[in-house]
């Protein structure tokens, strides 16, 4: 297990390669964390929603933390989502993910009837119950359809090994706003999802980046994240402009979609949507290249840069 922060810094998610029956390649998954691992991300955040944890079925999920942990081999935190619609679930997976030597949790609020803030309270008690990591509200109401009140929040914070929230990006833009409220109810570590907002985030002085993009490009998502904590604004604005083309792709098409597409522009494996999702037309396709095409130059620069 890592001994550094998982809730502060760069946190890059990658995709779970799976076969179309739902059947994790660990081979692939180790290839893709050792990339991140080599470029020295601050945590890896492994079944994500982008790393389609809601499509797999518990023992695959289970194999895909042991692959992982068997690859970090304790170099960076991992931190593993543990989200299910039922509570019990929810508890296996956090038991199996701390049995297999993870270093924190994921837990959000997956529901199909609309989870009131006390069951959402009763949930997280549960899993904290069950494996004692430090673990991460993942708070995704445009997926979940599950959202927080701050309220909610402070009662979750009082709980010994909750110590961070992932956060969306706030709908009016207000993070300058958003941030001191929040922190005026917890002491939870802060950190955002929402690509494209991950600059405007870190520079407002949120604590951690959960990007979607670092588990492909870890080294332009790395230096994004670093000159924004830095508080180099022009770097970071500098660096998110070059950004712009592939998050107008996310938000047009869903970030899984697109990154199911750039895993094979980048010849990084070979990975399936779970099926009833299916892959970008041959048009879109070219639009997620055509964005993709610096960054990929870049990326390969600041690789050779850290070989000097």
């Amino acid at each position: 297990m890592s001994v550094a922060s998982p809730f502060h810094g760069l946190s890059a998610f990658p995709p779970t390669p799976a076969d179309r029956d739902g059947r994790v390649d660990t081979e692939a998954l180790s290839r893709l964390l050792e990339r991140l691992c080599d470029a020295g991300v601050a945590s890896i955040g492994l079944l994500g929603s982008t790393g389609i944890y809601a499509f797999l079925a518990p023992e695959e999920r289970r194999r895909a933390v042991e692959a992982a942990v068997e690859c970090v081999h304790g170099r960076i935190p991992l931190v593993v989502g543990v989200g299910a619609l039922r509570t019990d679930q929810a508890q296996n997976l956090a038991r199996d993910a701390e049995a297999a030597g993870a270093d924190a949790l994921l837990l959000a609020p997956v529901s199909y009837t609309p989870l009131t803030q006390e069951e959402a309270y009763g949930h997280f008690l549960a899993v904290t119950e069950a494996a004692k990591l430090p673990l991460c509200i993942y708070n995704n109401p445009g997926t979940t359809h599950f959202t927080f009140s701050r309220e909610l929040l402070q009662r979750l914070s009082d709980l010994e090994t909750i110590k961070a929230v992932k956060m969306p990006l706030p709908v009016d833009g207000d993070l300058a706003g958003e941030l001191p409220a929040l922190r005026e109810k917890t002491e939870l570590a802060i950190g955002y999802s929402g690509d494209w907002g991950a600059a405007e985030a870190l520079l407002s002085g949120a604590d951690a980046w959960y990007s979607v993009i670092g588990g492909l490009l870890p080294r332009v998502a790395l230096a994004l994240s670093k000159a924004a904590i830095a508080g180099d604004s022009g770097e970071a604005r500098r660096l998110d402009a070059l950004l712009q083309p592939l998050w107008k792709t996310f938000k047009e098409f869903g970030s899984l979609r697109v990154v199911y597409t750039l895993v094979d522009i980048l010849s990084l494996t070979q990975a399936e949507l779970p099926r009833p999702l299916l892959p970008l037309g041959p048009m879109d396709r070219q639009r997620v290249l055509d964005a993709v095409g610096p960054l990929m130059t870049l990326e390969s620069e600041l690789k050779r840069q850290s070989l000097l």
